[in-house]
């Protein structure tokens, strides 16, 4: 017993002193274990308690808080933006709108008042992110058929942003979303102008976006719209081309853009369907559940107008269409402004409303800018290198083409003599009227109206006939009044659904255009949406009305289509029926011939007048002709430089070379008539040119665009036409004029469209429907309008540039690089032309005309030869 009580003693001692070395050692690693896992569960608690009770109360109380569709709050130290996102938006659709605030020219028409176009987009939720699907509009289904179930098959949408949701409030039902990265970034719209395969690679070009830089400038929230200002920099370390003077820093360029989000409008606006005769901006829609020839459902573009009584012939509006006139309008020109708007109101009566329009004036208390999307303004800008004179354009609901709003751009440089002396004169005004691009034609969000520019150069004609007959300051006036109404009507046009209307000119005859009596009060064309040439009488005792003072026939037609509310299909198909009435002729630019070689029909072109152009350009030469012979008396002033006199003598030159193109087109043409199969007062709807109008243009041009004397100046004119010289602005390229380049370049506008492989195709081809004058006849006729009167003597410089341009141009179409767009007719008489040129031009005549022929010959040669 006593070893046992022994043995269990030494037992307990060793476990007390083992307690005592190793316990406390393993109690604390136990405990400091313990301690280290308790701070990471309470750290992970804490997260997971502060991310499941972070409320977008507590996310946004830094925040300054802008209430509206999107409620948005922007953080008041670091300006960055988060945005409401309702549940109930959630699945629905949106209208997305931008304009642009202000920018350079020099970054591609980035200009004030540029609208982008519209587009729909759907917010969606997918797991914790809400995203941005920008929807396909360009298709229908019919939903009573079976096709519409696989109306999604084959396209796609566009998932612009997909952004993470930081917060949801059970109460409010909405989520809390960061939208930096949605504005500033091009997500919602590419900014920067894609590259050109035709831009000079030493033109100004964009640097790149620089994030760090750009900028939310202002947020304006409603409750049918958000919008957000955003200032983008685009930056580049070095730059080779430094851009124009509006460019304080070629390395740092800013772009403002307004971004809009607008609710779907919940209104009974009713769509209406385009149709070819008459001319409306539409947005195209293909119906893929049709068996028709022509599947189209394209919607027209016009305002939600409706009648306050629906039963009476004539109501106000329910809500009319208002224009505002911006504050900073000259006091002066107000009234003609509003009058030039309220114009409109003689065809919206036709179509069954009264007081359509309404003008107001902007005060100048004001507590809405110009830009803000919920007012339709007037607005002003006087820029550096001015896009437009005058710019119309409206923003849609591309579900049914209803206009949300509109504005009209107008450049003060119209009113002056800014771009008369920077722009028209100095970059080879001739060929301005006939160089157009894509964003001419309304159908893209970033289109321009050049009538602006087109009236400032005729308006300038005017006022210098009328300068050379000594009128009075009054009929300077006029000519200005006048001419600032037909640009206003032209815009509002536009802004109502209206595009252009090339054709329209041909509604009078020069003698009643000369009828100062007949043409008083009136449209001096079927439209104010064409681009016809100011009415200038060479005959000054007849000069009656310059332009146009009130809406054209067509212009009344055309808004009873727009916005009458049919209550049977029948009276539209019977309004539309009327479109071959003379006074109803339309062309758009799509049909226009202002560049060598585009469309058909001669008729739809820009800068022609009566219903006899070749006649009325005519005139317009023989007028420039007989102004150039007093220039240097009339636009010479004591004590002042020869600028003035230079600027007269390149816009007559312009004048002759813009009449010249005009003539050309009669050549090759072939007159289209777009009415129904069936329609009473229809023609076939190709009819070419008849041969007598043809041959008339022909021996216009011979007489005064190709002839040794078609540009004869007063001998002594050359000698004052010096520049004004400012700083180093001669350092680039010398002073002096550059007379054969002007002369040749006027010929050349004319010979690119006459060879061009579309006009001698069309030429050849319509002798197979009714063309008399053949393809041989023509090219035998110009051959001999170049060559004939003086290849057997002496050539003067003029005409040695001419011949050698028209057989390099012959030469090319053998063995050119488009050689192959030609027909082989073509080519058998260019090269049957080449060795008729080769066996006239004999060494005969003066020292530089034998040294011209020579020249001729070895071009031939060495032709023929690579031919072989």
């Amino acid at each position: 017993m006593k070893t046992n009580k022994s043995y269990r003693i030494k037992i307990i001692y060793f476990l007390l002193i083992f307690t005592c070395f190793v316990t406390p050692k393993h109690l604390e690693a136990q405990k400091k274990n313990k301690k280290n896992k308790s701070n990471v569960e309470v750290a992970a608690d804490k997260a997971s308690d502060t991310k499941k009770t972070k409320s977008i109360k507590e996310l946004v109380k830094a925040s300054k808080k802008f209430e509206g569709l999107f409620s948005i709050y922007q953080d008041t130290i670091t300006g960055t933006l988060q945005m409401i996102i309702p549940e109930e938006s959630i699945n629905n659709d949106y209208i997305y709108f931008s304009q642009i605030t202000d920018g350079p020219m020099d970054a591609g028409r980035l200009v004030r008042g540029s609208y982008r176009g519209s587009k729909i987009f759907k917010i969606k939720k997918y797991f914790n992110k809400i995203e941005f699907i920008t929807q396909n509009t360009s298709f229908y289904f019919d939903p009573n058929s079976t096709l519409s179930k696989s109306k999604d098959a084959n396209t796609s949408e566009g998932n612009m942003a997909s952004i993470k949701i930081e917060a949801y409030d059970k109460k409010t039902k909405a989520y809390l979303i960061k939208v930096d990265d949605l504005f500033l970034s091009e997500t919602l719209s590419q900014i920067k102008p894609a590259s050109s395969s035709g831009q000079p690679s030493s033109s100004f070009k964009l640097g790149s976006l620089n994030k760090d830089k750009s900028k939310i400038i202002a947020i304006k929230n409603y409750p049918e719209n958000t919008d957000v200002n955003v200032e983008y920099v685009y930056t580049s370390p070095s730059v080779s081309n430094s851009g124009s003077n509006a460019l304080a820093d070629p390395r740092n360029v800013s772009i403002k853009i307004h971004h809009s989000f607008i609710a779907m409008p919940d209104n009974d606006y009713e769509i209406r369907l385009d149709d070819p005769r008459v001319g409306y901006f539409i947005t195209k829609v293909d119906d893929k559940t049709s068996t028709s020839a022509t599947p189209h459902r394209d919607l027209v573009h016009r305002w939600h107008l409706k009648k306050k009584d629906s039963s009476a012939t004539l109501s106000e509006p329910v809500t009319p269409i208002t224009w505002w006139i911006e504050n900073s309008t000259p006091l002066e020109w107000r009234q003609t402004i509003k009058d030039a708007v309220l114009q409109w109101n003689v065809a919206f009566e036709k179509a069954g409303f009264k007081n359509a329009i309404v003008v107001k004036i902007q005060p100048d208390d004001a507590d809405w800018d110009a830009g803000d999307i919920r007012y339709n303004v007037l607005r002003w800008t006087s820029s550096p290198k001015p896009p437009f004179g005058g710019y119309g354009p409206s923003f849609v609901n591309p579900k049914t083409g209803q206009i949300l709003g509109a504005d009209i751009m107008l450049e003060f440089a119209h009113f002056t003599n800014r771009v008369f002396y920077d722009r028209v004169y100095e970059s080879t005004p001739h060929l301005e009227p006939y160089h157009h691009t894509a964003s001419e034609f309304h159908d893209s969000a970033t289109s321009y109206c050049t009538l602006g520019h087109q009236i400032q150069q005729d308006v300038m004609f005017a006022k210098t006939a009328a300068m050379v007959s000594e009128s009075s300051d009054f009929e300077m006036e006029r000519i200005k009044k006048e001419s600032m109404t037909a640009l206003i009507m032209h815009e509002v046009g536009h802004t109502l659904g209206l595009n252009h209307n090339m054709k329209a000119s041909h509604l009078f005859s020069p003698e009643q255009l000369a009828d100062a009596d007949f043409i008083k009060g009136k449209c001096l064309t079927a439209s104010v949406m064409d681009y016809a040439a100011l009415n200038i009488t060479r005959d000054r005792s007849k000069q009656g009305q310059y332009d146009d003072v009130a809406v054209g026939p067509y212009d009344i037609w055309a808004i009873q289509f727009g916005y009458t509310p049919f209550d049977l299909e029948t009276d539209r198909e019977a309004l539309l029926n009327l479109s071959t009435n003379p006074e109803l002729i339309f062309g758009n630019d799509a049909d226009d011939m202002r560049s060598p070689g585009k469309a058909i029909d001669p008729r739809v072109m820009i800068s022609d007048q009566s219903n006899n152009p070749i006649a009325y350009s005519i005139d317009r030469i023989l007028l420039s002709t007989d102004l150039m012979k007093n220039a240097k008396e009339k636009f010479t002033k004591s004590g002042q430089s020869y600028q003035e006199l230079r600027n007269v003598y390149n816009l007559l030159s312009a004048q002759k070379a813009t009449a010249a193109g005009i003539i050309s087109r009669y050549i090759g043409g072939v007159y289209v008539d777009r009415a129904m199969a069936g329609q009473e007062g229809a023609t076939k709807p190709y009819t070419p040119v008849s041969l007598e109008d043809q041959k008339r243009a022909m021996a216009a041009l011979n007489s005064y665009v190709f002839a040794p004397n078609a540009f004869d100046v007063p001998n002594d004119l050359y000698n004052y036409l010096a520049q004004q010289r400012r700083g180093f602005d001669f350092r680039s390229s010398p002073e002096d004029p550059k007379i054969h380049s002007q002369v040749l370049a006027a010929q050349k506008n004319v010979l690119n469209h006459l060879l061009h492989y579309n006009t001698l195709q069309r030429i050849s081809d319509s002798e197979l429907y009714g063309n008399e004058y053949s393809l041989s006849t023509f090219m035998t006729d110009l051959n001999q309008a170049i060559f004939k009167s003086d290849i057997y003597g002496n050539v003067n410089t003029f005409r040695q540039n001419l011949q050698l341009e028209y057989t390099t141009m012959l030469i090319d179409l053998l063995i050119g690089k488009q050689k192959d767009k030609f027909q082989h007719t073509a080519k058998s008489l260019a090269l049957y032309n080449l060795k008729s040129i080769r066996t006239m031009a004999a060494a005969t005549g003066n020292t530089i005309s034998r040294a011209h022929k020579q020249h001729l010959r070895i071009l031939i040669d060495n032709a023929i030869d690579e031919i072989k």
